[in-house]
C-alpha cells in the first residue's frame, strides 16, 4: 500500500499580514531620505510643469428643448386629419435625452461647424483654420510639400476635401470631442442641457460653442419639421397652380360672354362655351378654397415645430479661466516622485529575492 503525502496549504493569517506590512514599513522607514528626496525632485518638476501649462477658457451654453405642445394644437391636428394631412409628431427619439447630447458630439455636426466663418486677427477664416493657427501646426507643415498648401476656406463643401483634409479634420474632431466638448444634463430632474467647450483661446471657446449650437439647432429644425415642411411646399405649389387655372377660367368666361352679347335667345348652342367656362370657375374655386385651408394648416404645423431649441444662457466675456495651479503641480509631482521611488525599491527587493532562490 502506498500512503499519500499530506497536502500542505499556505494559509494567510492576520498575524502574517501584519508582520509582512511591518517589515515593509521598517524598510521604507530606513529609506525615508531617498523617498523624501524623490518627492522633492518630483515637486520641483511638477512646479515646472505648471509654468509650462497655458490657461484654458470654458464657454458654457445652456438650452431647453421645446416639448411637443399637443394639448394646444389638438384642434388643429383634428382639423388637419379631415383633409388627409399628417402634420407630424414629436420628431422622433433621435432628439431625446442622451441622443441629443451625442448629436452635439457627432463628427458631422462638429466638422460642419469647423467650416463656418469666424473673424480672427483681421481676417475671415474658418474655425478649422483658427484651430490650426492656435496649435501652431503650420510651422511644421511648411516643411512638408504635401501639407504646405493645405487650406480650409470657410463654407467649403466636403466633396472638395482630399484624404489629407479628412485626416486633419478627423484629428481636430478627435481632440475637440474628447478633450474640449462636454454636453449633458447636470440635473436629471430638469430638462435643461448644458454644453461646455474648453480651449486655450478665449475667442475660439466662445464663438465655436455658439456656432455649434446654431448648427445643431439648424439640423434639428430641418429634420424634425421636414415632413410638415414638405407637405406645405407641395400644397403651396398646388395652390398656385389652381389659382392660375381659376384666373384663366374667369378670363375665359368673360371672353365667352363677350362673344354671346345680344345673342338671339333661340341660338342656345352658342352659349355652351360660356357655360363650360363657368363650371370650370366653380370647380377651381372650390378646389382652391380647400387647398388654401390645407396650406394654412401646414404653415401652422411648421410654426408649431420651430424653433426647437431655446437658448437660455450664452457664453459672455470674460469666460471662466482655469489654470494648472502651482500648488497642484507640487503636490502631484511630489506624490508621483515618492511613489515611483517606492515602487522601484520594492521591485529591486523582489528581484534580489528571486535571484537568491
Amino acid at each position: 500500500m502506498t500512503t499519500k503525502e499530506p497536502i500542505v496549504k499556505d494559509e494567510i493569517t492576520l498575524k502574517g499580514l501584519f508582520d509582512k506590512y511591518a517589515k515593509w514599513y521598517h524598510f521604507f522607514l530606513l529609506k525615508w531620505m531617498t523617498i523624501v528626496l524623490a518627492g522633492i525632485i518630483g515637486g520641483i518638476l511638477g512646479l515646472g510643469y505648471s509654468f509650462t501649462q497655458k490657461p484654458v477658457y470654458i464657454a458654457t451654453l445652456t438650452f431647453a428643448l421645446e416639448g411637443d405642445k399637443s394639448g394646444g394644437s389638438s384642434g388643429v391636428l383634428s382639423l388637419a386629419s379631415q383633409f388627409g394631412l399628417s402634420l407630424g409628431g414629436s420628431g422622433g427619439g433621435i432628439f431625446e435625452g442622451s441622443n441629443l447630447s451625442e448629436l452635439f458630439k457627432s463628427r458631422n455636426m462638429v466638422e460642419q461647424t469647423l467650416m463656418k466663418p469666424v473673424f480672427y486677427k483681421g481676417k475671415t477664416i474658418s474655425f478649422a483654420e483658427m484651430y490650426i493657427q492656435n496649435k501652431e501646426w503650420r510651422e511644421n507643415w511648411n516643411k512638408k510639400p504635401k501639407l504646405a498648401k493645405i487650406q480650409f476656406p470657410p463654407n467649403t463643401k466636403r466633396k472638395y476635401f482630399t484624404r489629407i483634409h479628412d485626416s486633419i479634420l478627423g484629428a481636430i474632431y478627435g481632440d475637440l470631442s474628447k478633450n474640449s466638448l462636454s454636453v449633458g444634463q447636470k440635473d436629471k430632474k430638469v430638462d435643461i442641457i448644458t454644453m461646455e467647450f474648453t480651449s486655450g483661446n478665449e475667442q475660439f471657446s466662445k464663438e465655436f460653442c455658439e456656432a455649434l449650437a446654431r448648427q445643431v439647432g439648424l439640423f434639428y429644425i430641418t429634420t424634425k419639421s421636414k415632413k410638415a415642411r414638405t407637405n406645405m411646399e407641395i400644397l403651396e405649389r398646388q395652390t398656385d397652380s389652381i389659382r392660375s387655372e381659376l384666373n384663366n377660367a374667369i378670363a375665359g368666361v368673360a371672353t365667352a360672354n363677350d362673344n354671346t352679347f345680344n345673342l338671339n335667345p333661340a341660338l342656345n348652342a352658342r352659349r355652351v362655351p360660356s357655360s363650360r367656362k363657368q363650371v370650370d370657375v366653380q370647380a377651381n374655386a372650390a378646389i382652391l378654397t380647400e387647398l388654401v385651408k390645407q396650406t394654412e394648416l401646414a404653415k401652422v404645423t411648421v410654426r408649431r415645430e420651430t424653433p426647437l431649441i431655446q437658448v437660455l444662457d450664452r457664453p459672455i466675456y470674460p469666460l471662466k479661466m482655469e489654470r494648472f495651479r502651482k500648488l497642484k503641480g507640487i503636490i502631484m509631482g511630489g506624490f508621483m516622485g515618492g511613489f515611483s521611488v517606492m515602487l522601484f525599491l520594492v521591485g529591486r527587493v523582489r528581484l534580489k529575492q528571486l535571484m537568491a532562490k
